[in-house]
């Protein structure tokens, strides 16, 4: 049984009376060099930096040589002096709770909310590795999104890892929030990674809201806070995901956004020297995204599941930049979200000719495949020839099947936005009743 004040002790007891310290030797490059802290700081300690002035400068770690370690600070480098004082630590143990569901945390594990933050009974290292691939089980069940589309062409299973693609302004966040309200889970995880710091508050009161918030942990590193507090939020925000899987709980994780973690680590990595190589970005950036994503998914035979859906900032719906294109080949599956389906007004603006469930065939019966091929069939048909349908040049009776796409093409359009709480059959079934309206028999 958990006992908070035994916690609290055991913290107590082993916090350090005493904590080395190092100077200031030189500072280049957006960053500082420091002595007298060899064979003691490792790779993402603490530092705080006391100036002349009286005031305090906290950073990290991010590269050690024989003699010397190098401070990324978090903020301004003026009046910083050679032979200022370097106090080092740790970085506080991260503990997380049961008690953090419906609670906003930052990536240290503190609260966000104003009232106290109880920490958990186990430390969790927050850069974990993923559970043994042998032993890890298959993508379990389908499960019940509260949206049609992702009931029928796209479905999503247990443990199953998804990247979302979007533009800015094109409705991800809403996606997001209607996966975290309603999809079929014991626990929602939501890592906030860069967030505009006016959004954060909206995007919990308003678009979450409280229905969405008694299941979910937060972890928020606004786009303000230094690159180590966003590239942390992505990792504690797994931490979380994995304190709950551990116990046998269906975990719902969300990441918004996965390239604002990749341009958090651009930042790190050029002030420790990396040079880019995948435009701008440094080769360590994939291992990043790979070792995050491999931390999601089934877990062994006596955990639960991480479900996580990833999303992606694509300029100019370029799906070949180089985040998107490493996170394509590592997940399974993608949903792609256009701005021309957004600018005619219908959401979420799912593009289903262009999205992927790696889950299908597997997910669905025979006769719900059926349904699927026919569906995607009558789609790709209509969207081949949608210049010549709007121009007037299609004429009726030249093709079968672009007649039956055209015939219930709004019906299929509407269906692809259309809210569907009473579950997977029921949105099949409407499915299949658009289908038969086609003609030529579906099911």
């Amino acid at each position: 049984m958990y006992q908070p004040l035994a916690t609290l002790q055991k913290q107590v007891k082993e916090a350090s009376v005493s904590r080395p310290i190092g100077r200031v030797r030189a500072v280049a490059g957006g960053r500082i060099e420091l002595g007298g802290l060899a064979g003691i700081a490792g790779i993402g300690d603490h530092l705080k930096l006391k100036r002349q002035d009286g005031t305090v400068l906290s950073g990290e770690v991010v590269q050690i040589t024989a003699d010397s370690t190098w401070m990324l600070p978090d903020g301004a480098l003026e009046q910083v002096s050679i032979n200022d004082a370097v106090l080092w630590s740790k970085p506080p143990a991260f503990a997380p709770c049961d008690s953090w569901i419906g609670r906003m945390i930052d990536p240290m594990g503190a609260p966000l909310d104003g009232r106290p933050l109880l920490q958990g009974p186990k430390v969790r290292r927050i850069v974990a590795s993923p559970p043994a691939a042998a032993l890890r089980r298959p993508m379990g069940d389908r499960l019940a999104t509260g949206l049609s589309v992702f009931n029928t062409l796209l479905p999503i299973v247990k443990g199953q890892r998804l990247g979302l693609f979007a533009g800015s302004g094109v409705g991800k966040s809403s996606l997001l929030s209607q996966f975290a309200r309603n999809m079929d889970a014991d626990v929602v995880v939501i890592a906030l990674i860069g967030e505009r710091g006016r959004e954060v508050n909206d995007f919990v009161k308003r678009v979450l809201g409280p229905e969405g918030m008694k299941r979910s942990v937060i972890v928020v590193a606004t786009s303000d806070q230094p690159a180590t507090m966003r590239r942390r939020c992505a990792w504690s925000a797994m931490a979380v995901a994995e304190h709950f899987r551990d116990q046998g709980k269906n975990v719902l994780f969300l990441a918004d956004s996965i390239t604002r973690l990749a341009e958090a680590h651009r930042e790190i990595a050029s002030a420790a020297g990396e040079a880019p190589a995948l435009r701008g970005y440094p080769p360590s950036v994939t291992p990043l995204l790979t070792g995050l994503c491999e931390r999601a998914g089934p877990g062994q035979q006596d955990m639960g599941d991480i479900t996580a859906i990833f999303s992606v900032l694509v300029p100019g719906s370029d799906l070949e930049e180089p985040v998107a294109d490493i996170l394509r080949g590592t997940l399974d599956g993608h949903i792609v979200l256009s701005r021309d389906i957004a600018e005619r007004g219908r959401f979420p603006a799912v593009d289903v000719a262009k999205s992927v469930s790696r889950s299908l065939p597997d997910a669905a019966t025979e006769k719900e495949n059926q349904i699927i091929g026919r569906s995607r069939k009558l789609l790709g048909a209509y969207e081949k020839s949608e210049v010549m349908i709007r121009a007037g040049l299609y004429q009726e009776g030249t093709d079968s099947t672009l007649d039956s796409a055209v015939l219930i093409w709004d019906e299929l359009d509407e269906f692809f936005a259309k809210p569907d709480v009473q579950g997977i059959s029921n949105s099949f079934d409407h499915l299949s009743l658009i289908l038969r309206r086609a003609g030529n028999g579906a099911t």
